[in-house]
């Protein structure tokens, strides 16, 4: 089997894990790519064998504005550094994939440069979508340009262009050649032209065998980008919004709604890149209300279909709120010595190393078939079959103890995991106590290896100094928003399209396949991406 079926990703942002400076002056560098060298440990004690790390080459500032795609960012150092580096986390087991940033460029990018300086004449002038010498930009250099997102700053690439293409392929390759990385996770793949993907995945089964491509992908149907012929897997944005609010709403049928959801766009052999934050959105311990709900949501993070990831600093219940004109607070400064003990010292790194080992010991986790037994709105219960033999997860978001009884098969004996509590089987039943704010793993006894080692989760209740859990009757009444009625004009392209054009001609394609869902009207308000709705709105049949 492919390494990343059973990979355990930890995802570290560098500019901001090694606190370069906000702008890049392109003066000489310096290595603070070897400041992470420590991490590799960690990375490895916490259970994780994989790391996504990125952006990491040549930009602006925060990274996603290339400037040179063959050297490191001068602010973390040489591409000896990044060479090291990849090769101390191979010798620890742990493979490497890299922050491909293949939509768009940077304005100091060579082939912009030498538009600016050129203009009609310039060789490059075709590099680029829609570059329009009558035109203007923001920062006055009399002609015009599609950029991503509605930033000037990021020129898109023109993905059609054969030249483009075949520059792109090798950066892949030289990526391989110079670094050994073992795999490339897609910026912006939702907005990304499907043939230039399937060149990308064309040389990823070329440069190295089970060489993995992921694309951030957020709304859409997850099979178009991920199959055989364009990428292995993307971001499972669907379940990353379910894990917490089910947990703040008490509404577990939200989560088993999702995983229907999504198993039946994707197949049940798709493995999706799960997580519950990353350097774009806000921190999982900022984001649950109820602080003690840390521990089933990451339960169900390393346990349900998917491939697990854990952002640097969530293993510690950093905190990370998002602001309205910076990520800065997301992608914040460790200092490795303030957290090297933290393995043994802080309840919730216990917990991430303890779910690792549990996962790694434990291929069901990984290959196993889904199937609900027990599904309320405060707990749930669920079994990960392979080889006949099921593991059983069970978690409790309320605020009481929940007894279940849930139909086992032949096995005799389970043991949890995670506290070490063995139960028999009784005609074909188990009958288990879940603490509120919990979740365990029950595996049966003859698969529970002695690596596995019990921890007291009953710490992680403890450990929050300063929790506020606002009471339901001090929160305010919702405000419901009355939601214009928008025309859909038939004739237009949807390219054309206004943003409300297009979330009506989303929800009225996702009438014809069903009842549309609050959470469903929900993901289709919250996203304002011209480009990402076209693409949406094209995925139906």
């Amino acid at each position: 089997m492919p390494w990343y079926d059973e990979a355990i990703f930890y995802h570290i942002y560098p500019l901001g894990l090694t606190g370069a400076p906000k702008l890049n002056s392109y003066g000489e560098p310096v290595p603070r790519l070897n400041t992470l060298l420590p991490w590799i440990s960690h990375i490895k004690k916490i259970g994780c064998n994989a790391l996504y790390i990125g952006p990491l080459f040549e930009s602006v500032g925060h990274g996603y504005e290339t400037t040179d795609y063959k050297k490191l960012d001068s602010r973390l150092g040489t591409n000896d550094d990044l060479k090291n580096f990849v090769s101390e986390c191979h010798k620890h087991g742990i493979r490497v994939v890299l922050d491909g940033v293949f939509n768009h460029t940077g304005r100091d990018f060579f082939a912009f440069q030498d538009i600016k300086q050129n203009r009609e004449n310039s060789r490059y002038k075709d590099w680029y979508c829609n570059v329009n010498f009558y035109g203007n930009n923001s920062f006055g250099d009399g002609f015009s340009y599609e950029n991503w997102g509605g930033f000037d700053l990021l020129a898109k690439l023109n993905q059609h262009n054969p030249d483009v293409i075949d520059y792109i392929c090798d950066v892949v390759r030289f990526w391989v050649s110079e670094f050994d990385i073992d795999g490339i996770r897609l910026d912006a793949a939702d907005v990304m032209d499907f043939n230039y993907m399937k060149a990308l995945r064309h040389v990823a089964n070329e440069v190295k065998p089970d060489f993995w491509l992921m694309g951030e992908v957020i709304h859409g149907n997850y099979s178009r980008w991920a199959n055989d012929g364009t990428l292995h897997s993307v971001t499972n944005y669907m379940l990353h919004k379910a894990l917490y609010s089910a947990h703040n709403d008490h509404n577990y049928f939200e989560i088993a709604h999702t995983i229907k959801y999504v198993s039946g766009m994707a197949g049940n052999r798709l493995k999706l890149y799960t997580f519950v934050d990353n350097h774009d959105v806000e921190r999982i311990y900022t984001k649950l209300t109820n602080k003690a709900h840390f521990v089933p949501v990451h339960v169900m993070l390393y346990t349900l279909p998917g491939i697990p990831s854990i952002y640097y600093g969530s293993e510690f219940g950093i905190e990370g709120k998002k602001d309205r004109f910076s990520d800065d607070s997301l992608r914040p400064a460790l200092n490795y010595e303030d957290y090297k003990d933290a393995a043994k010292s802080n309840p919730l790194t216990k917990l991430i190393a303890a779910l690792g080992k549990i996962r790694q010991n434990t291929p069901a986790l990984c290959y196993g078939d889904y199937k609900e037994l027990e599904l309320q709105t405060t707990y749930f219960s669920y079994e990960r079959t392979l080889d006949g033999k099921s593991v059983i997860i069970t978690v409790n978001n309320g605020n009481n103890d929940v007894n279940m009884c849930l139909a086992c098969g032949d096995t005799k004996e389970y043991v949890g995991a995670l506290t070490g509590e063995r139960v028999c089987v009784i005609n074909g039943q188990v009958q288990v106590c879940v603490p509120s704010d919990s979740g365990e793993i029950w595996i049966p006894a003859e698969l529970y290896g002695e690596s596995i080692e019990p921890i007291n989760t009953v710490e992680i209740k403890k450990t929050p100094k300063s929790i506020n859990i606002v009471a339901e009757s001090e929160m305010p009444e919702p405000v419901k928003v009355q939601q214009e009625k928008v025309v859909i004009d038939l004739s237009k392209r949807y390219d054309d399209m206004s943003v409300e054009e297009l979330q009506a001609a989303i929800l009225e394609k996702m009438k014809h396949n069903g009842p549309v869902t609050d959470y469903m009207l929900g993901t289709v308000r919250e996203n304002t991406h011209h480009g990402s709705l076209v693409t949406w709105v094209k995925s139906f049949n």
